[in-house]
């Protein structure tokens, strides 16, 4: 069990919160891909969000958005879904979107020619070579996170370490 504290100051989106997450690492589970669940959580922070039952769920995504009635408007995949699953996924939520931690021009590879629902709605976020690394480098059992988001730059302090990457925004469409 991972536990975060959050100080969130999204400029772009004009979102400001403080809040703590528990993040249970399924053992089959990546430390890169448990800290892009995380970063995708922070970037995507609204009232409803909540992570989903874990990588093993295949009927959920690793972060996902209900609204007070308890419906589903936002899927958000982690990592490098097939596409079946997004095209599952676009049809079932308002809104679907991935932040990955892998090579993005690889992962969209993997979609080419395949049949994806709205696929021009959908979006793929990604970050810098070696950002994710260098993030799971400072990742302790409890974390400490500040994390600013100014025109696209993701600004982060992990513990104390400050680290930045772009957040790269990829159209599937």
């Amino acid at each position: 069990m991972y536990n975060f504290a959050v100080q969130l100051a999204d400029v772009d989106r004009g979102v400001y919160e403080e809040f703590a997450v528990r993040v249970a690492r399924h053992p089959s589970e990546t430390d890169a891909y448990m800290v892009t669940r995380v970063l995708a959580y922070c970037l995507e922070y609204v009232e409803g969000i909540t992570f989903g039952d874990g990588i093993s769920a295949t009927d959920e995504p690793a972060v996902l958005v209900r609204d007070l009635t308890g419906a589903l408007t936002t899927w958000i995949e982690v990592g490098a879904p097939d596409a079946d699953r997004l095209h599952f996924a676009s049809k079932l939520a308002d809104r679907t979107t991935i932040y990955t931690h892998r090579d993005p021009l690889k992962v969209i590879g993997a979609w080419t020619g395949k049949r994806i629902h709205q696929a021009d709605q959908i979006t793929l976020h990604s970050f810098d070579d070696g950002f994710v690394d260098a993030v799971v480098a400072q990742i302790e059992r409890r974390t400490t996170l500040s994390v600013s988001v100014v025109e696209g730059q993701l600004y982060l302090d992990v513990n104390g370490t400050t680290l930045s990457s772009t957040v790269h925004v990829h159209p599937l469409g």
